[in-house]
């Protein structure tokens, strides 16, 4: 779920970027508040994620309180990071001279998976020590 919705949120964004650069709608040097206002979208999107499927797995569906932690706890962070990649990757490739509409994507995809993976063992390890459990 998680993976995919990082998956999703970056690939968005890639396409957001790509149309309105392809367009002529922005510029590179609107590169900051473009990034700014992906990864806010990303955060609150995240925010509101996390606060639904936590509890929801946690009291509908029986996933241990640690793991619903973690997974409410990981949806923010992932998602602005998956926004913030998605729509920097393309900015970043305009500046280096290449095709955006070829790298940007795939780029992104790679990311955020490695990224969201991490982040979330980073965060479960946290977690289950506040919790009193060793990994």
């Amino acid at each position: 779920l998680m993976a995919g919705h990082g998956g999703n949120t970056g690939g968005q964004a890639v396409g957001t970027v790509l149309s309105a650069l392809s367009a002529g709608i922005i510029t590179r040097q609107d590169a900051a508040k473009v990034i700014g206002k992906e990864a806010t979208s990303g955060l609150i999107m995240g925010v509101m994620l996390g606060a639904l499927v936590g509890p929801i797995s946690h009291y509908v569906m029986g996933i241990s309180k640690h793991v619903a932690t973690v997974v409410s706890v990981t949806f923010p962070l992932l998602s602005t990071i998956a926004a913030f990649l998605g729509s920097s990757l393309p900015f970043v490739c305009v500046i280096l001279g290449l095709d955006p509409a070829v790298i940007a994507a795939p780029a992104m995809t790679s990311f955020v998976d490695v990224t969201g993976l991490l982040c979330y063992f980073l965060i479960a390890n946290q977690v289950f020590k506040a919790f009193g459990l060793e990994l």
